[in-house]
């Protein structure tokens, strides 16, 4: 027990002094080396522009209701939405269409083709029509993510269905399930879990990227992503710098979250390799 202590403490203590290191090489490399705020602030002066960025009051509208919250809670807000509704109409369109291609080899070969002609296009190809044909609002940028997210989830779902042992059909048939919905429902899904949540893991790192893009490149007036460019214009890079960490950490936060929930969930079966 105080030997597992020790050794919790003693990997934290490494972490935390890998942290602090770089945060000591970033400010001497800024203050010393550079010495320009344009091309690199310090930490110190990022960590003023944060204290000033959670200071100030925004308006953030929710319902019939404008909730004044601090700007940067504000900004998330909106990033958190315009991602929410990329990624969740990726899921609900390339789930099934993944499990279609992997299942019914006729689906497959509909799909297939116009697939891979569409997936080699990057998202942010994609910004005009999305400010075209829906405008300056969450769903333009939740399009842009849509984008992003969307083959990667086909892809891992069709993978993992098309991975299905066939014993696993053949047994599953001699218990009883004849038909495609119950062998899809009892054995194809169960198996074809971890691919699929692979994907959204994917999918969720690459439609964050996007998110950033298409807010700032103009598909939405509110983000963090558009608060990034925002600030360039204005020189203040110690604020860029705020929103590119709050974007990463906000980032790492939410593939820990799914992760933590995946495993607990669905896959304690898998305990892997303890070193």
């Amino acid at each position: 027990m105080v030997r597992g202590n020790f050794q919790r403490l003693k990997n934290n203590s490494v972490e935390l002094l890998s942290v602090v290191s770089a945060l000591i090489i970033w400010q001497v490399t800024a203050v010393y080396i550079v010495q320009n705020k344009f091309f690199l602030p310090s930490f110190t002066d990022v960590a003023a522009a944060f204290i000033i960025t959670v200071s100030r009051q925004g308006v953030f509208p929710f319902l019939s209701m404008n909730l004044e919250l601090p700007v940067l809670l504000v900004d998330t807000l909106y990033s958190l939405m315009h991602f929410f509704i990329g990624l969740i109409a990726a899921l609900a369109i390339g789930i099934p269409v993944g499990m279609l291609m992997g299942w019914f080899k006729s689906v497959e070969r509909v799909f297939d083709p116009l697939i891979e002609i569409i997936r080699p296009i990057p998202p942010l190809a994609w910004i005009p029509f999305a400010i075209i044909w829906i405008g300056l609002n969450p769903f333009g940028a939740g399009f842009v993510i849509f984008i992003g997210a969307l083959f990667p989830i086909i892809i891992n779902t069709f993978t993992g269905f098309k991975s299905v042992p066939r014993i696993y059909v053949e047994a599953a048939k001699v218990l009883g399930c004849n038909t495609d919905r119950e062998l899809m429902r009892r054995v194809a899904i169960p198996s074809a879990l971890p691919s699929i949540a692979a994907g959204v893991r994917i999918a969720m790192g690459v439609g964050w990227m996007c998110l950033v893009a298409a807010e700032m490149f103009g598909v939405s007036r509110n983000g963090l992503g558009f608060k990034i460019w925002h600030n360039y214009y204005l020189h203040h890079m110690d604020f860029v710098l705020v929103y590119m960490l709050f974007l990463g950490f906000l980032g790492l936060l939410i593939d820990r979250l799914l992760r933590s929930y995946l495993e607990d969930k669905f896959f304690k079966w898998r305990t892997g390799v303890v070193m």
